[in-house]
């Protein structure tokens, strides 16, 4: 069987009608100056258009999937995105950052996300090589203190997760020690989890040992997606093969009570031209013969050019039956705990097919 999805839009606007001044000079009124609109400054609300897709996904038969512990991130700004009912056993909170000169930023308040008796972790992210690599190695005398501010940010959560997916190949081992530390400095009731990225065997050097980083922690999450990112060929995020080949290598690497597999949400788009840029003069004056311009005018003194370019998009996204597809061959090689990128970005209909297994 093959399901519709539809969706509906809603429009509704209010315009107001501007002067003939613009809206750069429109006065901005202040405090205490009421205006009342007349019938006419208000258009009524336009009726909801509903689309129908030319396209039908297929709909997935069999039991539903049942785990013994469910992951998903929720981001912070988007928590109405998180609902209490859906059939996770963990919150991944996304999340706190390093800042500009290696402290912990951007703690979300725990209190912004009720998760009833799913446990919340805090996720500790840092996006910059240049910043993991200062606050990792002692010598900047930046280590210490971070180390301190994230045990007084995870008081009112249940456990810590690094996400540090930048880690420079001299920082290996800093890297490693940081994570015993944390762990030390925890204490043994918070929950203790890390993120490494997908791997099929031990690389020489690895940033990311399986079997070493497991040592530290309570969680070991597998990010089995990116098998195709934004600036590759066009692909899968995680296709099922690509998947079952990152699972074997971390079950022969993670203890089973550790090993968590992380399924991916989302979907990405490739177009088949890149159409901004920065040009050259010859590049500039290249694209513009390729494509028929006729007319150059000059804006301020400066040239200024149009042209309309046909693309075809090729996109890859997820829906319930490739996640469970993806899921089910992780069950049947055994593993019992997965998670989701990210709460928000699923179809809500899957987590009908998700079952928590105590």
């Amino acid at each position: 069987m093959k399901r519709k999805v539809v969706f509906t839009i809603f429009c509704a606007f209010v315009s107001l009608s501007l002067t003939a001044r613009g809206k750069q000079d429109i006065d901005i009124p202040s405090e205490g100056v009421e205006y009342a609109l007349s019938a006419e400054d208000v258009t009524e609300p336009e009726e909801k258009v509903v689309l129908e897709p030319k396209y039908t996904l297929k709909e997935p038969s069999g039991r539903p999937l049942s785990i013994k512990e469910s992951w998903g991130y929720v981001m912070a700004g988007r928590e109405d995105e998180y609902k209490s009912d859906i059939p996770v056993t963990d919150v991944c909170y996304f999340g706190a950052e390093i800042g500009t000169y290696g402290s912990l930023v951007s703690v979300p308040a725990r209190s912004k996300l009720k998760t009833g008796r799913a446990r919340c972790h805090l996720v500790i992210a840092c996006d910059s090589r240049s910043l993991t690599h200062f606050i990792l190695e002692p010598s900047f005398g930046l280590r210490n203190q971070l180390l301190r501010d994230i045990v007084k940010a995870a008081a009112p959560y249940d456990g810590v997760q690094i996400d540090f997916e930048l880690v420079p190949a001299r920082d290996r081992r800093n890297f490693i020690t940081f994570l015993g530390d944390l762990r030390y400095m925890l204490g043994e009731r918070k929950w203790f989890s890390v993120c490494v990225p997908a791997r099929f065997k031990l690389l020489s050097e690895d940033i990311y040992p399986y079997e070493e980083i497991s040592r530290y922690c309570d969680r070991v999450f597998v990010m089995a997606y990116d098998e195709h990112w934004s600036g590759s060929k066009p692909g899968a995020i995680a296709n099922v093969d690509w998947c079952r080949r990152v699972a074997e290598y971390a079950k022969k690497s993670i203890p089973e009570r550790k090993l968590i597999m992380g399924l991916p949400f989302y979907g990405r788009t490739w177009a088949s031209e890149t159409t901004a840029g920065a040009w050259y003069f010859s590049g500039a004056n290249r694209i513009m013969t390729e494509h028929g311009v006729e007319n150059v005018e000059y804006e301020n003194e400066i040239p200024t050019f149009k042209y309309t370019a046909q693309v075809e998009v090729t996109g890859y996204f997820n829906d319930i039956y490739s996640v469970l597809s993806i899921a089910r061959v992780y069950q049947t090689m055994g593993i019992k705990k997965m998670g989701w990128w990210r709460i928000g970005m699923e179809d809500p209909e899957f987590w009908d097919w998700v079952k928590i297994n105590k």
